[in-house]
Parts: structure tokens; C-alpha cells; sequence
């Protein structure tokens, strides 16, 4: 990987809002992830993603979601479990044409149901795209 290409993932990293310190939970990892933006996020904040049965109160989680991959919904929920208040879920899935596609649509669905809301969607790799969800505010 080149100098200006490793710049660019880091800043992928930095544009999902992660930063140096920060504790992300993983979801959904095999073999097909991107160990490049994993690596990136690593370094950015310091220390190594958490995983699925971690109980440690994190900052941010990813998933890395398929079709086919099961219910969204309680996946979401599982997640919540964990994540601080003010937490942010990035869902990752495979974009239009990759085999597990997922369209947009499913997690916009989701998401209210397992009370969060989407906010932005973002290109992250060759393969994958993210989804942005956050806690609904009570007012």
C-alpha cells in the first residue's frame, strides 16, 4: 500500500468519527471484512477492536452485515447493550452487486425498531459501504 493510499484509509477511519482512545465493538467479522479499514481503526484509536462477547462499555460498534446474516433487528438490539450513551453503529455491508448485498432500504427499516435512527451513508472501501445509526434522542 502506498504512503497516499494508507492516508486515505486512515482517513476513512477518521470520517466514521473514530478517534485515539476510543473502544469500538465488533460485529460480524469472517473472512470477507476489510482488513485494511480494521487495521486502520486499530491504529487510530490505539487499541484493537473488541469483540462480539466483550462486555466493556464502548464508544462506537461496527457490524459487518450480510444478507442473509439473520435478524437486523435484534443484532441491533444485542448491540445497544454495550454501547455509551451518545454511542454511534456503523453498519457495514457489502455494496450493489458484492455477493451479501443489503439494500439500505433493510437497514432503514431496522433501525427504528431497535430505536435508532440513520443518519448518513458513506462509501468505505472497494467493497463496502456504512451506515450511520445513532440512539433516538427522548425528549
Amino acid at each position: 500500500m502506498s504512503e497516499a493510499d494508507a492516508a486515505t484509509s486512515v482517513n476513512v477511519a477518521e470520517k466514521l468519527g473514530f478517534k485515539s482512545g476510543d473502544l469500538i465493538q465488533e460485529f460480524g467479522y469472517d473472512d470477507d471484512v476489510d482488513f485494511d479499514l480494521r487495521d486502520d481503526i486499530e491504529d487510530l484509536t490505539g487499541s484493537e477492536l473488541l469483540e462480539e462477547e466483550d462486555h466493556d462499555v464502548v464508544d462506537a460498534v461496527i457490524f459487518w452485515w450480510r444478507e442473509g446474516d439473520g435478524d437486523l433487528v435484534d443484532t441491533l438490539v444485542d448491540s445497544l447493550t454495550t454501547l455509551t450513551e451518545g454511542g454511534v453503529v456503523w453498519v457495514l455491508t457489502p455494496k450493489s452487486g458484492r455477493p451479501g448485498y443489503v439494500s439500505p432500504s433493510d437497514i432503514q427499516d431496522a433501525a427504528p425498531t431497535a430505536g435508532l435512527h440513520c443518519t448518513t451513508s458513506a462509501g468505505v472501501s472497494k467493497d463496502w459501504s456504512a451506515t450511520r445509526l445513532v440512539t433516538r434522542k427522548n425528549k
